[in-house]
């Protein structure tokens, strides 16, 4: 059975689809069948995806291409018609997916009957509207299962190596900094809403105070277009601080994750690589629903300031209380009971 999975972005959807491809892969193959997986993503998010064992061809399409590289683009869609596959899952539900969906000329074409963008005119199997107040991981869950997936709980699996895991030690040595002797935390202080984000006062508080206290090293990630405002946290915070902004591809990050013993995100895709990736995650949430999009699973702590307007959903506000308010001390104590609990176990 050919299958071709539609998930173009965010790098953060992209993580939390994961558990829907192993669904897919798992339950097509109990049914005695041999599931061939496509799976088609814009740029930016592929190196999640690049050599993934549960994927047979990571299909890379440019962001916003159709006129920059049309010819590149007919190519890849003369591809997937070639494929003739059984079905096609429309995860992403936009209009830039349903293109897809019909270029692929799939007869099984899939996908929520509440799609945005008129895209379900481009589907023939609509399953009913999904509760937009479900978490996202479970509503991929549900379009997965029903296409013959796994209905077992949720598995991430990553595809970082061996390799990936030496890279990063590598980097945090070079850095000062020895996996086997020393703990480290990461800090992920950056998202694209500008409503998402905490002030760079309470990140160099609680990065300050948990690395005297715990002896535990903070990590800085972000974009290459981050370095100077991590390089700036960097040197606020002291106690040995490490800026790794624009220094990681995907699967290292996930790889860092891993090695890691937390990470303090804001609502970002690294705070969904670093649940992916088997990190415990400290996420602050303000204009989002920790309920729809937030870390997902057991150990995992979501900080809010209680404020009434949230959530809001909003990319802009002249005052985000919602993120301001969040007390620093309630970060420190989150940070505090996971590493006790790492101590025990």
């Amino acid at each position: 059975m050919k299958v071709l999975i539609i998930k173009l972005s965010s790098i953060g959807d992209v993580a939390q689809t994961l558990p829907a491809l192993y669904s897919l892969k798992k339950g097509l193959t109990e049914k005695g069948l041999k599931p061939e997986i496509d799976w088609l993503v814009e740029e930016p998010a592929s190196g999640l995806l690049a050599g993934h064992p549960l994927i047979d061809n990571v299909i890379i399409v440019k962001r916003r291409s159709w006129i920059s590289d049309f010819k590149g683009n007919i190519k890849i869609a003369r591809f997937l018609a070639s494929q003739r596959y059984d079905m096609v899952l429309d995860f992403q539900g936009l209009l830039k997916s349903a293109v897809w969906v019909a270029l692929s000329r799939c007869k099984r074409r899939i996908g929520f009957s509440n799609y945005r963008e008129k895209s379900t005119l481009f589907l023939n199997e609509l399953l009913p509207p999904y509760d937009i107040e479900k978490h996202a991981i479970d509503r991929y869950l549900d379009l997965a299962r029903y296409a013959g997936g796994f209905t077992g709980p949720a598995v991430f699996k990553m595809n970082f190596t061996d390799d990936d895991l030496a890279s990063v030690k590598a980097i945090l040595a070079r850095n000062g900094l020895e996996v086997k002797t020393q703990r480290f935390f990461v800090l992920a202080p950056y998202a694209r809403w500008a409503t998402k984000l905490w002030n760079d006062e309470s990140f160099v508080a609680v990065a300050t105070d948990i690395a005297k206290r715990y002896a535990v090293t903070p990590v800085l990630i972000g974009s290459l277009a981050d370095y100077k405002g991590t390089e700036a946290l960097k040197a606020r915070i002291g106690n040995g601080a490490i800026n790794l902004a624009g220094k990681l591809d995907l699967k290292e990050l996930a790889a860092l994750m891993k090695l890691s013993s937390f990470a303090v995100t804001v609502d970002s895709g690294p705070m969904h690589i670093a649940v992916a990736g088997g990190a415990k995650v400290i996420a602050l949430f303000g204009p989002t629903a920790p309920h729809r999009t937030g870390p997902y699973g057991k150990g995992n702590i979501v900080i809010q300031a209680g404020i009434a307007c949230s959530p809001c959903f909003k990319r802009r506000c002249a005052d985000p209380k919602c993120m301001a308010e969040i007390p620093v001390k309630d970060v420190i104590l989150a940070a505090e009971s996971i590493l006790k609990a790492k101590n025990k176990s």
